[in-house]
């Protein structure tokens, strides 16, 4: 789980096995499998960074990978 912050300034765990997709139009929009959204104040490279490191901490082998 990664802890994220709603736009009202609520902090909030998120699986983020449920992520379909994240989407900056211009808040950055949290796709869910389930089809729901979620709109947080985290840029969509942070929240990336945020499962990135949260799978690190629990063996996961993921990289984060810039296209520049």
């Amino acid at each position: 789980m990664i802890v994220l912050t709603k736009l009202n300034d609520t902090p909030f765990a998120l699986n983020d096995d449920l992520i379909e997709t994240i989407e900056e139009v211009p808040d950055t929009t949290i796709r869910l499998i389930s089809k729901n959204y979620i709109i947080v104040k985290e840029s969509m490279m942070e929240v990336i960074a945020k499962v990135i490191e949260f799978r690190k901490e629990t063996n996961g082998a993921i990289t984060l990978r810039r296209d520049t």
